[in-house]
């Protein structure tokens, strides 16, 4: 098992990605782009009001969510948008976030893969766009030690997972296949027992014994190692190069297309904030929490947050490719039919801003809008 990589270790991430976006590959941020591209300063570089005056902005009080911790809570984002007031709105699931966003009562989300997947899907192509990458890793599957020392050891098993479908439920699925293991990803009942649980009911879940372990995103994970759990699996050291989307940030097609102003700003405000990150690390931590305590009524005691931060990896690239195999899993899985995911992806913005910054750009990977 390879030890997750500190986030400090991966302060260049961002300009990991292989293959350039096409600049002809792109969608609404792309036709905002051809005026833009006259003049190096923006309406917030001028000072010039933008186009909406606040944007509603979705995340979880994750810590695989913490550029918009961060973000929100330094005002890193708030100082980019000219005086558009930012609306935080705070989630527990994916489907709720995507709900909101198709509904119209939210405009930009910080979301995991597997949403994303599946609201694109279900709206068929018509509801959002993934405009940047914000974390990678931070996922473990955490086990009672009496129970389970080995891998192996999990067959019979009771493991949790957030929810049916949801990012860490498919990457589980997806494992115990290839273990040679058969699990019916509808019920989850099979040579593995997986318990779909809330995040926020694995913890008793656990001690309680009800479940034997659960594949879970930080804090979650070193919750349940502060009760007594043991690691047995990083995902990360399941992923080429250690590096896969853990959070995107999405935004409503139609936001994109009447406020492309806004969602630049909004991103000037990630790109900015992720640097601070990677250059204020026990700031950042301290930041996140904070942000956490004012969600939750109380911080991360320290033996949670501490060895959970450092498992996520900040970064500005969405990774593309591993949202395509993310995909590609959860058709393996018989949850979702096989998806077209072209126009997923209008990245056209963030590589303006990564630019703008001296960064490199990064890659849709082939999934761009047309």
């Amino acid at each position: 098992m390879s030890a997750a990589r500190p986030l400090t270790a991966l302060r260049a991430i961002a300009v990991a990605a292989t293959l350039p976006l096409l600049l002809t590959a792109c969608g609404y941020g792309s036709e905002a782009k051809k005026e833009d591209d006259k003049s190096a300063n923006t309406a917030a570089d001028a000072g010039k009001k933008l186009s909406a005056s606040e944007v509603r902005i979705g995340y979880f009080p994750n810590l695989t969510h913490a550029t918009a911790l961060v973000g929100l809570q330094e005002g890193l984002i708030e100082k980019e948008l000219s005086g558009t007031k930012i609306k935080p709105q705070s989630f527990n699931a994916g489907p709720s976030e995507i709900e909101a966003l198709n509904g119209g009562s939210l405009d930009i989300g910080f979301i995991g893969p597997s949403p994303s997947i599946n609201g694109y899907v279900k709206s068929k192509g018509s509801n959002l766009r993934i405009i940047s990458g914000s974390a990678s890793g931070g996922v473990k599957l955490v086990v009672n030690p009496d129970k389970i020392k080995t891998l192996d050891d999990l067959k019979g098993k009771k493991i949790a997972t957030p929810q049916k479908g949801n990012t860490q439920d498919v990457a589980f699925l997806n494992w115990i296949s290839e273990k040679g293991w058969k699990v019916d990803p509808e019920s989850g009942k099979g040579d593995v027992s997986v318990v779909r649980t809330d995040n926020k009911v694995t913890p008793d879940a656990f001690k309680q014994g009800s479940i034997d372990g659960a594949w879970v995103p930080e804090p979650t994970a070193s919750k349940l190692v502060s009760d007594g759990g043991s690691v047995l699996l990083d995902e990360t050291s399941l992923w080429p190069d250690k590096k896969f989307v853990i959070t995107n940030i999405i935004v409503s097609q139609k936001f994109l297309k009447e406020h492309p102003d806004v969602v630049e700003a909004v991103l000037r405000g990630t790109v900015k904030t992720n640097e601070w990150i990677h250059a204020n690390q026990d700031k950042a931590k301290a930041s996140a929490n904070a942000r956490l305590a004012t969600e939750g009524g109380k911080p991360l005691d320290p033996k949670v947050i501490d060895p959970a931060w450092p498992s996520i990896a900040i970064t500005d690239d969405p990774l593309a490719s591993t949202l395509k195999t993310q995909s590609e899993w959860a058709v393996k899985a018989k949850l979702i039919e096989e998806p077209d995911l072209t126009g997923i992806y209008d990245l056209t913005l963030l590589n303006k801003v990564l630019k703008a910054a001296g960064k490199p750009e990064v890659s849709d990977a082939g999934l761009g809008a047309k």
